[in-house]
């Protein structure tokens, strides 16, 4: 392994690209077991350098490997994307060597589970790939992957969709592998699903100051949260994920579900363009939002799976109707009961935006029969919300107020026969 990251410190010009690959090694668990941990069995592949060029017509992507790399690609309509599927991967070169240019409006590279990474390339008008290949690196630097891509009409685009072939059990192998087996609840617990938003190849908002990710704040305050409430008697928390995978919504309503969650909490800390709104916010599902700010937050939210590079299926309208209308008449009164109570703990303890309580239709809230609500933490747009959101202290505060909310919540299910 360290044969590998000395190899593509070689073909740096400084040695801060060494530095930089190794940390991404240490990240990924592939390097120095006594520091990252014990050693993967698969060590997975390093993408430690990356380049693009071209234009509104043609761009071309090169990713640099330290071996070869098995990859396949697929496209994807609304909006139209290319997604490049590959093996576990550590991508070890800065951001800007791969920031969207030429066809491409946006490109994201992340970790999908334990044994995949995805690229998704969202691209600016209908495009195709005329090469898509893995060339030996002629100074026996490893292997480098070559995408040239070149815009077609959007006929042509959507015959590539309708002919292409996905491998329908590696697919659902991946669409499956990151829900964990229910776990096992003591008989009469009461079961919250907390749900760390984003993660993964999805990174969510990025820190003002620190650049720090949203998956990361998330996952902190997950496991916090989780940790929190274990400690209470007859309360039994489960988290959605427990490291740095990606999620469909509906996964992770599928988690909740199956574990017979009498409540799912999902952790956010989005981003802004007006950077001095800051404070939390509990959001609860409903088919027509509250006012701008929490339309707009839902549509972003929602786009989740697009990110990632999902197949959007679009379920018949009079099903999404049904759905909504059993979480309305069912869940839809405890959702607000739980999110009132949770600002209730809050009051004169967490600053919170004005209305604090608001709705929209959160796709990760559609469960029918489970209470859910959708919390925003703060907004890492906000340099003082952000700090605060980084704060270890700060968050065992959180998790013991929302600790009581639950508890308060759960009284008075009890009290009215829940």
């Amino acid at each position: 392994m360290f044969k590998r990251a000395w190899i593509a410190a070689q073909s740096a010009t400084r040695r801060s690209t060494f530095v930089r690959i190794l940390m991404a090694a240490l990240v990924a668990g592939c390097l120095l077991p006594g520091l990252a941990g014990s050693a993967e069995s698969k060590d997975p592949l390093l993408a430690y350098g990356a380049r693009i060029i071209g234009d509104d017509a043609r761009t071309r992507i090169v990713i640099d490997f330290d071996r070869e790399p098995r990859f396949s690609v697929h496209y994807i309509a609304n909006p139209e994307r290319i997604v490049v599927d590959l093996p576990a991967t550590a991508f070890g070169f800065p951001a800007k060597d791969l920031a969207a240019r030429g066809l491409f409006r946006d490109i994201r590279y992340g970790k999908m589970d334990e044994e995949s990474a995805r690229i998704v390339l969202t691209t600016a008008r209908p495009v195709k790939l005329s090469l898509a290949k893995v060339q030996a690196d002629e100074a026996g630097r490893g292997h480098r992957l070559v995408l040239d891509a070149e815009m077609i009409d959007k006929q042509a685009f959507a015959e590539l969709v309708k002919t292409q072939s996905w491998d329908d059990r590696a697919e659902a192998a991946q669409t499956t592998s990151a829900i964990p087996t229910p776990e096992k609840a003591a008989p009469g617990d009461f079961v919250i699903a907390v749900d760390a938003g984003h993660g993964g190849i999805d990174t969510g908002a990025i820190g003002v100051d620190t650049k720090t990710e949203e998956k990361q704040v998330t996952l902190a305050f997950a496991k916090a949260l989780a940790d929190r409430l274990n400690k209470e008697p007859g309360i039994k928390a489960i988290l959605t994920r427990s490291d740095d995978e990606f999620l469909s919504l509906s996964q992770r309503v599928l988690i909740a579900r199956q574990n017979h969650a009498g409540l799912f909490i999902s952790l956010h800390a989005d981003a802004l363009k007006q950077k001095e709104i800051r404070g939390a916010t509990v959001y609860t599902i409903s088919d027509k939002a509250s006012d701008k700010l929490a339309a707009d937050l839902a549509e972003r939210e929602n786009l989740s799976d697009q990110i990632a590079g999902k197949e959007t299926v679009a379920e018949p309208p009079e099903v999404a109707d049904i759905l909504l209308d059993l979480t309305r008449r069912e869940t839809q009164a405890f959702s607000i009961s739980l999110a009132e109570s949770v600002l209730n703990s809050f009051k004169d303890q967490v600053g919170t935006i004005n209305n604090p309580h608001r709705h929209a239709g959160f796709r990760v809230l559609q469960a029918p029969d489970v209470p859910s609500i959708l919390l925003e933490l703060g907004f890492l747009s906000n340099a003082d919300d952000e700090k605060l959101l980084l704060d270890e202290t700060w968050r065992g505060r959180i998790a013991d107020l929302l600790t009581e909310a639950v508890k308060r919540y759960r009284t008075g299910v009890v009290a009215n026969g829940g």
